[in-house]
């Protein structure tokens, strides 16, 4: 009997392990932004962002979007209970990993707070990630993408006033059938700016040699008319002004002349 209570007891405490390691733990809150596209501090989905800035900042963030995802970035804006002297507008963006900026479908993302508002709410739910698309297209691709948050028109003197931003992405799965294709490599940004990318030296073929001597494999030179310029309506139209200008000139110098008189 001993034995057995042993093992049931064995595995209760086994079973409460595993519901606490299939538990998931609560992501870290992020408490800081950064102040360009470099200095993004990287968020995921889930994780709360609470920050702490003054009026006037440029707050950015970034995280990585999968194709069929539908990012959602949503933010709350504290403002200052005292020392505002009129209206704020705010206003939320994403671009992507190319510095575009990607179209909201969703969501209020240029607000204008009144002067006697105690918080302002932002949002920006971006079009389903999509994993092609034509290289002419702006449609969103799997990547890196980027939030700036920032004020755009209000007060000076309201500048450097203390204020809170409270911000959650979230990243639902959108129409997975909708999209058929495969992206090469994700749109990351280059980290390293300033290095020089390697190209592959071209070959010297002999017909490149041709082209530049204009010779042919005999060795005799063929006569080449591309210096010409091509026969458009501008040269069409300048060569007839010249011609009625050199008419016309002749005429007027007829009419204006002196006649010589006749012994």
């Amino acid at each position: 009997m001993r034995i057995r209570h042993l093992a049931a007891t064995a595995g209760a405490i086994g079973a409460a392990l595993l519901c606490i390691a299939a538990t998931p733990s609560p992501a870290p809150a992020v408490s800081s932004a950064g102040t360009s596209f470099l200095t993004a501090v990287t968020i995921n989905a889930g994780s709360p962002v609470q920050v702490g800035a003054v009026t006037g900042d440029y707050l950015y963030w970034s995280f990585t979007a999968s194709a069929g995802q539908r990012p959602d970035v949503t933010a709350t804006v504290t403002l200052p209970t005292e020392g505002r002297t009129g209206d704020e507008s705010w206003i939320i963006e994403v671009f992507d990993g190319l510095r575009r900026r990607q179209a909201c479908v969703a969501g209020e993302q240029s607000p204008v707070a009144a002067k006697d508002a105690s918080t302002v709410e932002l949002g920006c739910r971006l079009r389903q990630v999509r994993s092609w698309a034509e290289p002419w297209d702006g449609d969103p691709l799997p990547g890196t993408y980027y939030v700036r948050l920032s004020s755009t028109e209000l007060p000076e003197n309201d500048l450097g006033l203390p204020l809170k931003v409270d911000l959650t992405l979230a990243t639902p799965a959108g129409d997975v059938d909708g999209d058929q294709g495969e992206l090469a490599a994700p749109l990351v940004p280059n980290n390293k700016p300033g290095t020089v990318l390697t190209t592959p030296t071209p070959e010297v073929t002999s017909t490149a040699i041709e082209s530049e001597t204009g010779a042919d494999e005999d060795g005799f030179f063929d006569v080449s008319w591309d210096w010409l310029p091509d026969l458009t309506s501008r040269w069409a139209w300048t060569v007839g002004g010249g011609v009625i200008a050199a008419v016309t000139g002749l005429i007027g110098f007829s009419f204006t002349r002196k006649r010589r008189r006749v012994a």
